[in-house]
């Protein structure tokens, strides 16, 4: 007899393998001491796709094929993974295994995973679930302790399970009916679209912004500067300068206050991208690809976590984290851990927040790629600050009076750096406002003035750091910090929606920054707000964390979304050519050579918009550069090299008939 156990991942399978004593290397899984461990490789198994119903879905697309809504959902196992498939399949129903663990990732997505798998398997076998955060050996035995019937996870199941279907109904549906309807290839999606809305409207308001400059009068007393309220009126600022000048001021009021900044909170996932975004640059899918390596290394918790504390049962060993973070960093810390401030057990469900492991002592940290390096370096320094004692400064207010006009200055001087001793050199903000001198009121300072000119500043592009911040605040502005904030996505799947917006050509980096294209622009011109409202897909998203907390039946959840995509396909099912939409996403970058008409950017590389049979982007199936092919329309010759010949590539065109039909590509002449 054998109890079988699913990982998601080959590396986590094998850390759990070592725990349960399974040494024995299989193809495809490890056996022993009673158990056989083996692995899912992402998804097995997923939803089919319209064009595998039948139904007339995988003719060409039309109204009349809408609204696609299966009246039963249909599965397929991948392509690519089918051979993992089926020996998972024969190990579930071997007759020796009498009990399954699930042991794939603990969220929404690593439950259908498993579950997919073994449905589609037809699997009846009793299962537990392994539910782990961390893949040090001492918290896989707790969790095989303290494991429970799958059956415990079935609300978790069901929101993972409607939000699959949700994104298929909105995301089949939507791209269909609005590509007929405009007549261009376009990608609708659940989550995707509402995103790339709060691009495109970001690039508008900093495209639109006009400065404006305004003045201030500033008086010089020596060791500081008052200054005036803002002035719009430039004559206004001159007559202020002028009556000021070589005049008294008088100090009319000095207020101190003793301010603190409380530690910061632990790390989530989207709070850990957001600030490796800002620190190093680093992708939302680069962060997350570093710190899932990290959790297979044993060296942090799980990753795909929306808590920022840690459950009342891991103080001691958070506290002796802290301290090995402190030996093997370096920070240097001289004040007892407060660990009591990054515990709360009703700010955990799921997971808790992202922490260093006791694995760090054996590790060679040394040895480390650089990205994973850092991004260890971040979550540790983040436990010492949300551990250490408040920042604590004192804040000063000067106010003066000098003809009648009140002039002001700030300044604060600290009184305990606290937990900002800690933070990164990269990490740290603009340096704080200088100390002012001590000035009592009353006191009285001959100035010189002067005319100072300001400018109101641009709203600032989205980078990876700030969309990420506004897609987890998206439908909930009227809540305060501390709500637990639902939003675009989950921590899980934003960095992917940023980088399917990428891939689709609807979004493109420019350095930090992420910048609509004009396929994106496009393609949000001409949906309706019920496809790109943050705030709509911000309550779907609130409604499946109800789902997963017991609170809403997915059934429900799932008929307003069908009813939704019935309405979205009466309301918008007719051909609409007041808006010519563009399949290019970037300007074009010359002529064709054949019809003359643009040679933009698509999907699969240039192309001529005129479709005119003209080959721009491969010669003899050899890809060019985009280097290449400007300059063959700028009327330059270029060349490549492939199986030691090369190839001379011509700013001319040849006829090439195939299949009955005439095609054209630029002339070549081969070389030895």
């Amino acid at each position: 007899m054998a109890i079988l156990i699913v990982g998601e991942k080959p590396s986590v399978s094998r850390a759990i393998s070592s725990v349960v004593g399974a040494n024995a290397t299989k193809k495809g899984y490890t056996e022993g001491n009673g158990y056989i461990v083996s692995w899912c490789v992402g998804h097995l198994v997923g939803l089919k796709f319209p064009n595998d119903y039948g139904n007339g879905w995988n003719q060409k697309w039309s109204f009349s094929q809408l609204p696609m809504i299966p009246d039963n959902w249909l599965f397929q196992i991948t392509d690519s993974t089918k051979a993992q498939y089926n020996l998972l399949k024969n190990l579930m129903n071997k007759d020796e295994v009498t009990e399954i663990i699930c042991a794939t990732d603990a969220d929404r997505e690593g439950e259908c995973i498993f579950r997919y798998v073994y449905n589609m398997a037809r699997c009846r076998k009793p299962v537990k679930r392994l539910w782990i955060s961390s893949l040090e050996e001492s918290a896989i035995r707790k969790a095989l302790y303290n494991m429970k019937p799958m059956s415990a996870y079935d609300n978790l199941f069901n929101a993972g399970y409607a939000r699959a279907r949700a994104d298929w109904l909105v995301g089949m549906n939507g791209s269909r009916l609005f590509s007929v309807r405009y007549g261009g290839k376009l990608n609708i999606g659940r989550v995707q679209t509402p995103t790339l809305a709060m691009i495109v409207q970001r690039d508008a308001e900093v495209n639109g912004f006009v400065k404006q400059k305004y003045y201030t009068a500033d008086l010089n007393c020596g060791a500081f500067t008052l200054s005036s309220a803002r002035i719009d009126d430039e004559k206004s600022a001159d007559a202020l300068v002028s009556a000021c000048y070589g005049s008294t001021v008088t100090i009319s009021s000095v207020k101190r206050e003793v301010k603190t900044d409380k530690a910061p909170k632990l790390y989530d996932l989207t709070t850990l991208q957001r600030e490796a975004n800002k620190a190093f640059g680093y992708t939302a899918q680069q962060t997350l690809d570093y710190t899932q390596s990290l959790y297979e290394g044993k060296l942090v918790t799980y990753p795909r976590t929306d808590s920022r504390y840690l459950s009342d049962d891991m103080l001691q060993t958070a506290l002796e984290v802290t301290k090995l973070c402190d030996s093997y960093f370096g920070f240097g810390i001289s004040h007892t851990p407060d660990i009591k401030k990054v515990i709360n057990n009703s700010k955990v469900s799921g997971h808790h927040a992202i922490i260093p492991t006791n694995s760090i002592v054996t590790a060679d940290l040394s040895s480390l790629p650089t990205g994973e390096k850092n991004i260890l370096t971040l979550i540790a320094a983040k436990l010492i600050c949300a551990t250490a004692p408040a920042h604590k400064y004192e804040a000063v207010k000067l106010t003066g009076i000098c003809n009648g006009t009140e002039f002001t200055a700030t300044g604060r001087t600290v009184l305990d750096m606290g937990w900002k001793r800690f933070i990164r050199q990269t990490d740290k903000e603009k340096p704080d406002e200088k100390a002012l001198p001590a000035v009592s009121e009353g006191q009285t300072f001959t100035v010189a003035a002067s005319k100072g000119e300001h400018f109101t500043s641009p709203p600032k592009p989205y980078t990876e750091d700030t969309l990420l911040s506004a897609m987890e605040r998206a439908g909930n502005e009227d809540y305060d910090d501390d709500t637990e904030k639902k939003g675009l996505g989950t921590p899980a799947t934003r960095a992917a929606t940023i980088e399917s917006l990428v891939k689709n050509g609807y979004v493109e980096r420019d350095g930090k920054q992420l910048r609509a294209t004009d396929r994106g622009k496009e393609l949000i011109k001409v949906v309706p707000n019920e496809v790109k409202s943050a705030k709509l897909t911000a309550e779907w998203e609130s409604k499946l964390q109800q789902i997963e907390h017991g609170e809403l039946p997915e059934a429900v959840f799932m008929s307003g979304i069908q009813h939704f995509i019935a309405d979205m396909c009466r309301k918008y099912g007719s051909v609409d050519k007041s808006v010519s939409f563009s399949d290019g996403g970037h300007e074009p970058i010359g002529k064709c050579p054949k019809c003359g008409a643009d040679v933009v950017k698509g999907k699969f590389g240039w192309y001529c918009k005129g479709k005119c049979g003209m080959n721009i982007a491969k010669v003899y199936g050899i890809s060019l550069s985009d280097a290449q092919i400007k300059g063959l329309l700028d009327g330059k010759s270029t060349s490549y090299t492939s199986k030691g010949k090369k190839t001379i590539v011509c700013p001319e065109i040849v006829e090439n008939p195939y299949n009955g039909k005439m095609y054209y590509q630029w002339k070549t002449e081969r070389g030895k």
